[in-house]
């Protein structure tokens, strides 16, 4: 499949960029009391820097490019040496000229659930701004088709208002006028200005991407104990009301729901359940959310129906959570979307409850 359809464009992602140390514990401790480091790593993180080393590992041949910021240190040093290594264009993968450090992440994962949990150093991640895109300049060196721009909400600079837009609109203006297909994506984190922030900045997205609580985080309300039909509606709200341009796409759980109007003015609905992974399967789920998007916009580069780019979306997913690390279990497209064949699909209702209890 990954020879069949679509553009012979590539894509280009911009935002968080942060060193990750993944820390593997055997529980998540209370306050003041103790628990064991099993294991850790150290590797690269953030939506576009995940997103990028999974778009590679699936496709050897897709051209790809990296913007963002880091600093004159080790960590920004060796996430741009990462990125060189693995055929990634860091032109305007920028180092600052001051001494603000650069991003990084303490994950530290529960071994037994795969759940993690982050402390983060905002670093030169607050400091990108509009002056550092030149589409201009990329445009000259390959053909891209896909802008993908994340974390929202994490990213100081772009997050400011100005002029009643998001420095982050300018962004995506830009990417428009060169013909770009934008993606944008949230972090699971509050703040204050987090539902202003998408009010602004959605109706210049074509594609958006997050989990039930960026969903959450936006609308002012919580899906934790929600259903699928609550899920799919919240999609719908979104398209409707914040005016995103193509599709919505929320992932939880059980699956993922995919509202779009990308034919014509009706709007559509799809679903698509994750996979029954057998026991055992799951080492961390650090990075499979950036894995999900990163095969949506693998479909969408490739010009997939959207049903295919979900259950692509599931298997890269899928694949991901093989690894402790943010993007080291994803394989080529054709490996991930084995998966399908290997493990089942779970039947998804609008009664069926979007986080996976185990019992």
């Amino acid at each position: 499949m990954a020879e069949e359809e679509g553009g012979g464009g590539g894509v280009i992602c911009a935002g968080t960029v942060v060193a990750d140390y993944v820390v593997i514990v055997d529980q998540w401790p209370s306050e003041n009391s103790l628990s064991n480091i099993h294991r850790q790593t150290k590797t690269g993180g953030g939506g576009p820097f995940n997103i990028v080393k999974d778009l590679r590992a699936m496709d050897k041949n897709l051209p790809l490019s990296l913007i963002g910021l880091v600093g004159n240190d080790d960590n920004g040093h060796w996430l741009r040496s990462v990125c060189q290594s693995s055929n990634i264009d860091i032109e305007q993968f920028h180092i600052t000229t001051d001494e603000t450090p650069t991003s990084y992440t303490y994950v530290i994962s529960v071994e037994s659930t795969g759940r993690r949990t982050f402390f983060n150093q905002r670093g030169t991640n607050a400091l990108l701004d509009a002056t550092h895109f030149n589409f201009a300049e990329l445009m000259k060196k390959n053909r891209y088709n896909v802008f993908y721009l994340g974390y929202l909400t994490l990213l100081d600079q772009l997050d400011s208002i100005v002029n009643k837009e998001t420095v982050a609109v300018q962004v995506l203006k830009q990417a428009k006028q060169y013909g770009l297909e934008t993606v944008v994506d949230f972090v699971s984190l509050p703040n204050d200005l987090y539902s202003k922030i998408a009010q602004l900045t959605l109706p210049h997205v074509d594609h958006l991407i997050l989990n039930e609580i960026e969903a959450g985080l936006i609308l002012n309300q919580s899906f934790q104990q929600g259903t699928f039909a609550h899920i799919e509606q919240a999609a719908r709200y979104l398209m409707e009301h914040y005016h995103v341009q193509r599709t919505v796409t929320i992932h939880f759980d059980r699956g993922a729901v995919c509202i779009t109007r990308e034919n014509d003015s009706t709007i559509e609905s799809f679903h698509q359940g994750s996979l029954l992974l057998s026991d055992g399967y799951i080492k961390s789920a650090v990075g499979a959310g950036d894995a999900f998007a990163a095969g949506i916009i693998y479909g969408i580069n490739k010009k997939w129906p959207v049903q295919e780019r979900l259950r692509c979306a599931i298997c890269v997913a899928a694949m991901c959570l093989k690894d402790i690390t943010s993007y080291g279990g994803v394989r080529t497209i054709d490996e991930c979307l084995q998966l399908k064949e290997q493990f089942q699909f779970r039947t998804i209702e609008p009664s069926t409850l979007i986080i996976d209890v185990k019992t």
